[in-house]
């Protein structure tokens, strides 16, 4: 293995089990190519020294095996603890902040043998999906520089696309494992809700939009690195068995019915040469037998929105709240996440069981439109990667934006409901910048989405192409 860095997890986890290659080559690949594209990028913040990471390389070789990720080097997404490792969630409040305990999924993780050795950037709390803060500055995308890498989950995004990770760790509440994933040219999975768990804190009950969920070069990883991440927790309710999800992905998708949404009929305006880019990827579905459908808008995209609205504004206002109530912490949150408190905070409680009647009636509508199709599809992003110094679209179809995200309006379908869904990269546009699709299924078909993206990946591996340089 000339390069382990060019390698999948699955073939790196693969040949250290086989004794092929050493924990410490590995390494010793992946820190030499970050200290030579890091500094461009800036997708993996808060890396630990040297030294200790090579020591711990072969102490893992010395050790005995302990899961898929024995030895492997990731960097956790900076919205999630780790121990003894410097967590700040992308805000200044926390610039310092190291934590005594991983979160749970971090656990798992580290149970399976990673490596630990930084954290991947993230905009402030993970709100918006253009990857900035205060604390450690702007991601930048591997495929031009002078763009976005997308979020929240872009540095685990961009340091997949610029192999500086062999697999990486996310999350999504809007499109956050999705948008950098198509930006980056990698696949991003949102699980069904309630399958990959959080951490048992606060509100467990109604917060169930955000999801965490795996990123990597081959829907393999995905995985593999999904059946580590996935079952229930006994403090947390709603939980969902975890399956064998790479004894699954190598099943038949020929009859798969595809139904293709395009941009909502208008409702989700795409820049020029998103839809035929998504539209030819659909013919390399057909031939791998799948059959494609043109479905009708299945329901008005201003009350998906109106849900939306509403719901994130009281989640973020009752999770946020304390800091927002404390003039010294208020002061250092940025202004997107004191509009999304200040919205919550002016909810009446007929707004917010208006706003979970709605996404009730959206789930019916999608029982019933899953007996017509096995996958809904839709583009990941209604823009191409943009310039990395804007801090969101000013404007979208012409007109102005209404909120820091509406840009990102395409997502919400999939995040309101709660479905598997996993963005499929699709090729590049005029200006060589990625983009992918989305293909969504019912609740629980989280096996059946990852097959279908094995099938495309074994047919198109596009993230084979890599950055310029």
């Amino acid at each position: 293995m000339n390069d382990p860095t060019g390698s999948s997890a699955a073939a790196l986890s693969r040949a250290m089990a086989a004794g092929r290659i050493t924990a410490e080559a590995v390494m010793a690949a992946h820190l030499d190519r970050i200290e030579a594209l890091n500094p461009r990028l800036n997708a993996i913040v808060s890396l630990r020294p040297r030294d200790q990471l090579m020591a711990e390389a072969r102490a893992a070789d010395r050790g005995s095996r302990k899961g898929w990720l024995h030895g492997l080097p990731v960097a956790v997404k900076d919205l999630a603890a780790v121990a003894g490792l410097r967590t700040t969630w992308g805000s200044t409040i926390f610039r310092d902040h190291v934590p005594a305990a991983d979160d749970v999924v971090v656990a798992r993780m580290r149970a399976a043998g990673t490596i630990f050795i930084g954290k991947t950037n993230t905009p402030e709390w993970g709100l918006g999906s253009h990857s900035f803060n205060e604390v450690f500055g702007v991601t930048r995308n591997p495929y031009d520089p002078a763009r976005t890498a997308g979020g929240s989950s872009g540095g685990a995004a961009a340091a997949l696309a610029a192999r500086l990770v062999p697999v990486a760790d996310g999350s999504d509440m809007m499109g956050s494992l999705r948008n950098p994933a198509a930006f980056c040219n990698v696949y991003g999975f949102r699980p069904s809700w309630g399958l990959v768990p959080g951490d048992p804190i606060g509100d467990s009950f109604m917060s169930t939009m955000a999801t965490l969920g795996p990123m990597a070069r081959c829907p393999e990883d995905l995985a593999h690195l999904l059946a580590i991440m996935a079952g229930p927790h006994p403090a947390l309710p709603f939980g969902r068995d975890a399956a064998d999800y790479p004894a699954a992905l190598d099943g038949p998708v020929e009859g798969t019915r595809i139904g293709w949404l395009g941009d909502w009929g208008g409702a989700y305006p795409c820049e020029d040469g998103i839809l035929p880019l998504c539209e030819a990827a659909l013919d390399g579905f057909a031939d791998l037998g799948c059959e494609i459908v043109a479905l009708d808008p299945p329901f008005p995209a201003e009350k998906l929105w109106q849900s939306w609205m509403v719901l994130r504004a009281f989640l973020n206002a009752g999770s946020k709240r304390a800091l927002y109530d404390e003039p010294a912490t208020r002061a250092q949150l940025k202004p997107e996440a004191i509009w999304e408190i200040e919205q919550g905070l002016q909810l009446p409680a007929s707004a917010v069981y208006q706003a979970s009647a709605i996404r009730s009636e959206w789930f019916r509508r999608l029982a019933r439109l899953f007996r017509d199709v096995d996958v809904i599809a839709l583009p990941t992003a209604q823009f191409w990667p943009f310039p990395a110094e804007w801090r969101w679209p000013e404007t979208v179809g012409g007109r102005p934006a209404d909120s820091y995200h509406r840009w990102m309006e395409i997502v919400v379908p999939v995040s309101l409901a709660g479905l598997p869904c996993l963005s499929v990269p699709v090729g590049f546009g005029a200006q060589n910048l990625p983009m992918g699709m989305q293909l969504a299924g019912p609740v629980g078909q989280d096996a059946a989405i990852l097959r279908l993206g094995q099938a495309w990946h074994q047919t198109t591996d596009w993230p084979a192409r890599r950055p310029p340089g």
